[in-house]
């Protein structure tokens, strides 16, 4: 029972890194192709730390509790289609299954701007760090 119980919770704990392990390659790839932003280009913020501070900052305000909530890997799902939908076959059928995925077109810009926001939090983080002379340091979101 116990050795059930174990493999299910591995299952279970590896499906859940590997939702946001997805989300924050599609977060890399988001500030790849925008050649990390210009705010990040200005402060030298490298985009694997901005991926990894977005991804944290964001999922702070994402459904579910913690990390193996379904609410929370579903919402993983969901930011990361978000994301991905400029290389969609169909972008207007993607934004039609988002809007429902997300559960009203209110929510879908929600999600937006939860992104938006810990994009901007973040650099703002980076540039505060930057300016106090540790720039070294990682930059974690408030």
């Amino acid at each position: 029972m116990k050795k059930i119980l174990f493999l299910t919770l591995t299952a279970l704990l590896l499906n859940g890194c590997s939702e946001k392990d997805t989300y924050e390659a599609a977060v890399l790839a988001q500030l790849q192709l925008e050649k990390a932003s210009q705010n990040a280009k200005d402060y030298n913020i490298p985009a694997e730390k901005m991926a990894t501070c977005i991804v944290d900052a964001s999922s702070s305000n994402m459904p579910g509790l913690f990390l193996l909530d379904p609410a929370r890997l579903t919402a993983y799902r969901n930011y990361t289609k978000m994301l991905t939908l400029a290389q969609s076959a169909d972008p207007k059928k993607t934004m039609d299954e988002l809007r429902n995925d997300f559960g009203s077109p209110k929510d879908l810009a929600a999600a937006r701007s939860n992104y938006t926001e810990s994009e901007m939090e973040c650099i703002a983080t980076f540039m505060e760090t930057t300016e106090n002379g540790d720039a070294s340091a990682s930059a974690e979101p408030k």
